[in-house]
């Protein structure tokens, strides 16, 4: 199943929430990636900042990217984040 992102929303402590094209939203969490490659220049809030939809995925000013199906596999329902945060 492939699902392109549609939406991306910052939230606190380096997650995102995203919003998929069948309408699910789901929270993705960086902070595992942060120390890895490209993605450690994210740790700065500007660059971290800076994410955007880019045709079906999501894409930060440094050029770093993720595949929208990683994104959609590694994460977790937005319900589901809602009750732990309750």
């Amino acid at each position: 199943m492939y699902l392109a992102v549609r939406k991306v929303e910052l939230l606190p402590s380096y997650q995102l929430l995203l919003t998929f094209a069948n309408e699910e939203q789901r929270i993705f969490d960086m902070k595992p990636y942060l120390g890895k490659g490209i993605f450690s220049q994210l740790q700065s809030e500007s660059v971290f900042n800076s994410v955007r939809v880019s045709f079906d995925t999501i894409e930060w000013s440094n050029g770093a990217d993720l595949d929208p199906e990683f994104l959609y596999a590694e994460s977790i329902p937005y319900k589901e984040f809602a009750k732990e945060m309750a």
